[in-house]
């Protein structure tokens, strides 16, 4: 065995390997100080469009976010090449929080959550009045997400020269939600473009809804600058097909606000949701609730609402509709 003296050479000195030939792992992660902040405009098979100053710039994820993703809506930190030249890629380093989360799940039975959008602070529910039919249980479902996630709704009823609104609206006048009515030829001549606007001004709007109930017709009206593909709805089915493949921001002209347009949903999941903070949404009933017992679902006998209401305190129509929402979780969207 070789014995190295007291003064060794530093080629007599061993150095053991790494036998996986990487660096060693460690907990201390870059700060990228330098890194410029951009706005996520749309993904897509793993590229990510970001918005810096007023450059869009292609990236991807850099390995140090390990799982994390970054949604549309999303600020996040952007580190490279930020010259928004082509066949450039920058990397996303680090996703800013959020103050805002739009998820969904497949289904009600299922435990992976989908993040819709991020940061939005409204939700737009685009509804046919006919061709295709109003599907009130989606609605609900999506108010319901609204709620869990802190944005305020806006209903968005398209088709009036198909059908009359009067009855869904009645259905949901409870509920304080406001709502724009539009038919075809107010989209044609931008009377009903300018009507929405007025409810998206300085905000971040999520557009949802079922497929061909004219969402993406309308953010076009909105964003004309920017026209997105159409489709159609199905005379046998019933249903529309499925146009916009992924969600895309886009600024309303003048830079008064943002709409996200979003796919067709057929579904929408609220597996991820806790039924404890839909009373939120209502401050007329959630005081009502401290005489709840433990893990009241505000739908059984012993519910203190009832009394709550009947002390004159908040109107019957409100805790009807707060109910109707809350089993929106036991009931398929088609009911």
């Amino acid at each position: 065995m070789r014995r190295y003296g007291k003064n060794p050479d530093e080629d007599d000195v061993r150095v053991r390997p790494n036998r996986k030939g990487n660096r060693p792992r460690t907990n201390i992660r870059p700060k990228h100080e330098d890194a410029r902040e951009g706005l996520v405009l749309t993904v897509d098979r793993g590229r990510l469009t970001c918005l810096i100053d007023d450059r869009k710039v292609t990236a991807m994820k850099a390995r140090e976010l390990g799982r994390k993703s970054a949604v549309v809506g999303d600020r996040v930190a952007v580190v490279g090449d930020l010259s928004g030249a082509k066949d450039t890629l920058a990397r996303i380093v680090r996703v800013e929080p959020r103050s805002s989360t739009l998820r969904r799940t497949a289904d009600d039975d299922d435990p992976f959550e989908r993040v819709v959008v991020a940061n939005a602070d409204q939700l737009a529910i685009v509804t046919a009045l006919a061709d295709p039919e109003p599907r009130p249980r989606l609605i609900d479902r999506c108010l319901v997400a609204a709620y869990d996630a802190g944005l305020d709704p806006l209903l968005v009823l398209t088709k009036s020269d198909l059908a009359a609104p009067d009855a869904l609206l009645e259905s949901y006048g409870a509920l304080g939600v406001p709502y724009v009515v539009t038919n075809r030829e107010e989209l044609s001549d931008g009377h009903a473009a300018e009507r929405v606007r007025e409810q998206l001004t300085g905000r971040m709007t999520a557009f949802v809804g079922h497929s061909g109930v004219g969402k993406t017709t309308l953010v076009n009206a909105l964003v004309p600058e920017r026209r997105r593909a159409t489709g159609h709805v199905n005379a046998v089915t019933g249903r529309g097909r499925h146009t916009t493949t992924s969600a895309l921001a886009l600024p309303l002209p003048g830079d008064t606000g943002w709409v996200i347009d979003t796919p067709g949903v057929r579904s929408f999941g609220l597996a991820h949701v806790d039924p404890s903070r839909v009373i939120h949404a209502f401050p007329d009933l959630a005081s009502g609730t401290a005489e709840c017992p433990r893990a009241c679902s505000h739908d059984e006998p012993d519910c203190a609402l009832d009394a709550w209401v009947a002390g004159g305190h908040a109107e019957p129509a409100r805790l009807y509709s707060l109910r109707r929402l809350l089993s929106t979780r036991e009931r398929r969207e088609g009911d």
